[in-house]
C-alpha cells in the first residue's frame, strides 16, 4: 500500500446468487431464476460501480453442495460471468473464485491473466482449496485431500501461477512494424517447475497486464489457511463476528506477514458483513425477521449439520448444539468455528442459531437504518479490525442498490470512501502498487 495514499475503506459487492439469505429467492422483488441469468450479475455489478466499489466478489462451488432444493446457489462460472461484466462496466474490480484443488496451474493463469488484460488490470483470483467431497467426486476423487495437504499444494499451485503471470518481462512484447519483430523472445522465459504434484514448463502464452498481474485474495483462517493468505494473499476474505476477534485476526495476520519478509500493510483485509437496511431500525429488524421466516426449516438445519458435518438427527430444534462437537479435520474449520462460536457465546438454541445465521449465511450480519450501518462500518474501520468489507446483501440486486444510494453516500460524507475513482486497476483501487515481476518471496 502507498505510504502518501490517505487510508479509506474499501468494499466489496459479494453477489452471492440472489442474496445472502437462504430465503433471498422468496422475496416479493426477487426472481429466483435471476441465479443462471448472466444479466443479473451484470446489473450487480453495475450497482456497485455507480457506488464506486472496489470489486465484485464471486464464489464458486462446481457441485450442488449446497441443498439446492431449498434455494438457488452458485451455478455459472466465475469467470465466464465476469468476462461479461468486464465488458459492460469500466472500473470495478472483478474478483472470481476458482480452486487450486481440482485445476491445473497453468490453465488457471491463462484464465485469469486473459480477464486481466480483457478489464484493462481488474481481475482478482480468490483462491481456495475445496473441501466439499460432492466437489471431489466430480473431478475423479473419491475423497477429499487431507486438511494440511490441500494448503501444501494450494502455496506450491499460487507459486506457479504467480511465476506464469511473471514469465513475461514488461517489455518483451515489441510490435515493431518496420523490423518484422512481434517479440522479443530473450524476455520471455520458461519456468520449469518440476515437482511430485506438478511439472509445468511455461512460459505462458501472455504479456502482463496494466496492473503487472492479477491481485491475490484468500479466505483461510484456520493454521494453514493464515499461513497462506499471510504469505502470498494481497487481499484477505475472512469471517469475523466480534470487534474483538476481528482486531485480533488483523494482527496476527500482519505478524505473519511480516515474518514472509511482506509489508503487513500491503495486506488488506475484508471480513464478510451481511446487510439489511431499513428506513428505521425497526424497519430493518422487521425485514430480518421476515426473511429469516421465510428460510426452510429443512434447509436451515441441513445446512447447519453440513457446516458442523454431523448427522442432522443429532441437532434438536430447541437445544442448545452438543457439548462435544469435534473439529471436523478435513471440512471448513473457519465456518464451523464461527457458527460454534456463536451459539455458545449468545446461548443460543439450534432454532435460534439458524435464525441468527440468517439461513446459513454464517458472516456477521448487521440489521439498521444507512446510518447505523455507515456506523458500524466506520468503528470497525477506525478501530484496525478491517480495512473494509465484502459487502453481503441480504436480497440482490435490491439490496445492493439500497446499501449504494442509502450507505455509501454517508461514507463519502465523513470522508472515509472515494467519491471517484482515483486509477483504472483493481491495485489502485486497493492503495496498492502495480505488480513487480517477482517481488514476492516465494518461500512460504
Amino acid at each position: 500500500m502507498t505510504a502518501a495514499r490517505k487510508r479509506e475503506i474499501h468494499l466489496n459487492l459479494n453477489i452471492l446468487n440472489v442474496g445472502v439469505y437462504g430465503s433471498a429467492w422468496r422475496w416479493p422483488s426477487v426472481d429466483p431464476a435471476a441465479f443462471v441469468d448472466p444479466a443479473h450479475y451484470i446489473r450487480c455489478a453495475q450497482i456497485a460501480e455507480k457506488g464506486k466499489l472496489d470489486a465484485v466478489f464471486m464464489a464458486d462451488k462446481p457441485g450442488l453442495v449446497d441443498h439446492p432444493q431449498y434455494r438457488p446457489f452458485q451455478a455459472l462460472d466465475p469467470l465466464v460471468v465476469l468476462s461479461g461484466i468486464a465488458a459492460t462496466t469500466s472500473h470495478i474490480g472483478l474478483i472470481g473464485t476458482a480452486s487450486s484443488s481440482y485445476n491445473s496451474p497453468y490453465n488457471i493463469a491463462r484464465r485469469f491473466a486473459s480477464l486481466d488484460l480483457l478489464s484493462g488490470g481488474r481481475a482478482a483470483w480468490n483462491i481456495v482449496t475445496s473441501a466439499e467431497i460432492e466437489i471431489a467426486r466430480n473431478f475423479g476423487r473419491s475423497d477429499v485431500t487431507a486438511h494440511a495437504d490441500r494448503y501444501a499444494i494450494a502455496r506450491e499451485f499460487v507459486e506457479i501461477v504467480r511465476a506464469l503471470w511473471d514469465s513475461w518481462e514488461d517489455e518483451a512484447l515489441i510490435a515493431d512494424k518496420a523490423q518484422g519483430l512481434l517479440l522479443d523472445i530473450s524476455k520471455i522465459h520458461p519456468i520449469d517447475h518440476q515437482s511430485k504434484n506438478f511439472s509445468v514448463a511455461g512460459p505462458l502464452t501472455l504479456p502482463r497486464s496494466p496492473q503487472g498481474r492479477p491481485v491475490l485474495v484468500q479466505a483461510g483462517a484456520s493454521d494453514d489457511g493464515r499461513n497462506l493468505a499471510a504469505g502470498v494473499a494481497e487481499v484477505i476474505f475472512t469471517l469475523s463476528q466480534t470487534l474483538e476477534k476481528s482486531i485480533d485476526f488483523a494482527a496476527d495476520i500482519r505478524r505473519r506477514a511480516a515474518s514472509f519478509g511482506r509489508v503487513p500493510e500491503d495486506v488488506v483485509i475484508l471480513p464478510g458483513l451481511c446487510t439489511v437496511i431499513g428506513d428505521t431500525e425497526a424497519a430493518a429488524q422487521a425485514r430480518r425477521r421476515e426473511l429469516e421466516e421465510l428460510v426452510p426449516a429443512e434447509y436451515g438445519l441441513a445446512r447447519l449439520a453440513g457446516t458442523l458435518q454431523v448427522d442432522p438427527d443429532l441437532l434438536k430444534l430447541d437445544e442448545h448444539l452438543p457439548e462435544d462437537l469435534p473439529i471436523p479435520v478435513n471440512h471448513n474449520q473457519t465456518m464451523f468455528a464461527g457458527t460454534v462460536a456463536i451459539a455458545r457465546r449468545e446461548n443460543l438454541t439450534v432454532r435460534q442459531l439458524i435464525r441468527r445465521l440468517g439461513g446459513g449465511a454464517g458472516h456477521r450480519i448487521v440489521a439498521g437504518t444507512p446510518e447505523q450501518i455507515a456506523d458500524d462500518i466506520g468503528t470497525w474501520f477506525a478501530a484496525g479490525a478491517a480495512d473494509g468489507f465484502n459487502i453481503m446483501p441480504d436480497v440482490l440486486p435490491e439490496g445492493a442498490e439500497t446499501f449504494v444510494t442509502e450507505v455509501v453516500p454517508i461514507l463519502q460524507r465523513r470522508g472515509l470512501f472515494r467519491t471517484e475513482y482515483e486509477g483504472s486497476t483493481l491495485r489502485d483501487h486497493l492503495g496498492l502498487t502495480r505488480a513487480e515481476r517477482g517481488r514476492f518471496s516465494t518461500a512460504i
